[in-house]
């Protein structure tokens, strides 16, 4: 075991915690696991480790897999928090959160098992010292040895899959950055301004989306697909939710509420409520979140139709409102606001004006001679042609 310590102090923790995969262990050898086995195994790590934090992990259904004559005890140390497992529906059942606590302690996995599945998205599984094996000797007792996860058919699968993740990640990343720009010099002209923006804005893709480009791009930075987050209901929708997880908005669709889905969003949630949400799907065009609750969750990576349209509903409303929600002014109003904020425009503004109105009133005086001068020159002619009697005799005028 000397050998074993002298691994996990060459990994520099300051800490050592080793989270140990109990149903793995209490079934090494067997083909049903032993509570016995598992209690004898960790009672030999703590005496071979004495300054070690121990951790042990068991899948949801190993009470009911052991004998039942165990199950009493069990209960009782999973009361005393001895064991722990996973939420019933959590994707990946156990190993999934077995890893996922080794990777928050930064720990050490005691497990046979090499979680060939998980290698895509944990590497650190290959670091030296971040695995143990263990194997019963009999006369002997537990022995303890470091080991490398074996790579095999589906470790290549999990490789490949976890590196087009980060493929699509990177990608999606490019997209929302296309529509950022960059801080310009305050001496800039209002036109190399506007050129900047228009240069900076895709072509066919809406300057209108769900979340700012920062914030979007930072969310999926740090939180990849099948990640469970805890989120507050924010409203309703006809066809599901909008889910607040920080400052980040994100959409959660009927289909993600429940199996069969519910009718109204309502039936599932309450306004302000916090729930634990599951990433389902990005939409980088529209700068998106789908979610899911964790028990009918289904990592698409690609948003359904039904967050799409609530998406562009959302972008939409975004772009009538400023963050605050008042109103956004447009049109007219915009240049009164922008007039009545600069003196120096206001007052080109009030002679453009008042220009306007001498040379309407100029034109005005002018269209009314030529009226004149034309109606006095239409009744002359008229008082010099002659007049016509009913009995067809011209009459002198006079």
């Amino acid at each position: 075991m000397r050998l074993v310590a002298e691994c996990l102090t060459s990994t520099n923790m300051t800490t050592q915690h080793v989270v140990v995969d109990g149903s793995n262990i209490a079934t090494e050898g067997r083909s049903t696991p032993s509570l016995d086995q598992l209690e004898a195994a960790v009672a030999e790590l703590a005496h071979e480790l004495p300054g070690a934090e121990v951790t042990v992990v068991v899948d949801a259904t190993f009470a009911h897999r052991i004998d039942p004559s165990e199950l009493s005890r069990f209960e009782q140390a999973a009361l005393r928090g001895e064991y722990v497992y996973p939420p019933a529906g959590a994707i990946g059942r156990g190993d999934a959160f077995l890893l996922r606590i080794a990777q928050r302690v930064d720990g050490v996995v005691l497990s046979n098992d090499s979680f060939q599945e998980f290698h895509g998205e944990h590497e650190w599984l290959f670091e030296r010292g971040r695995l143990l094996g263990a194997t019963p000797v009999p006369g002997v007792g537990w022995i303890f040895v470091p080991r490398t996860p074996v790579r095999g058919p589906r470790s290549r699968v999990a490789v490949r899959d976890a590196s087009r993740e980060k493929d699509r990640v990177v990608k999606a990343i490019a997209e929302a950055t296309k529509e950022v720009v960059e801080p310009e010099e305050e001496t800039s002209s209002p036109a190399a301004k506007s050129h900047r923006r228009l240069r900076n804005r895709p072509s066919g893709v809406s300057p209108q989306a769900v979340n700012d480009p920062m914030t979007f791009i930072s969310f999926i930075a740090e939180h990849p697909l099948g990640q469970e987050l805890e989120g507050s209901v924010e409203s309703f929708t006809s066809h599901g939710a909008v889910v607040h997880i920080g400052s980040v908005r994100c959409y959660v669709p009927l289909s993600g509420l429940g199996t069969p889905a519910p009718r109204a969003a309502r039936e599932v949630l309450h306004r302000g409520e916090t729930r634990t949400w599951v990433i389902t799907a990005l939409d980088p065009y529209r700068r998106g979140v789908e979610l899911a609750l964790p028990g009918v969750a289904v990592v698409s990576g690609h948003p359904s139709d039904e967050t799409v349209a609530a998406e562009v509903s959302m972008a939409r409303r975004s772009g009538r409102t400023g963050r605050s929600g008042a109103q956004v002014k447009t049109g007219p109003q915009v240049k009164a606001a922008a007039v009545k904020a600069s003196p120096v425009r206001a007052g080109a503004a009030k002679t453009a004006t008042a220009k306007a109105s001498a040379k309407k009133a100029a034109t005005s005086k002018q269209a009314g001679a030529s009226k004149q001068a034309a109606a006095s020159k239409q009744a002359a002619a008229s008082k010099q042609v002659p007049a016509v009697t009913s009995a067809g005799v011209k009459s002198p005028a006079n």
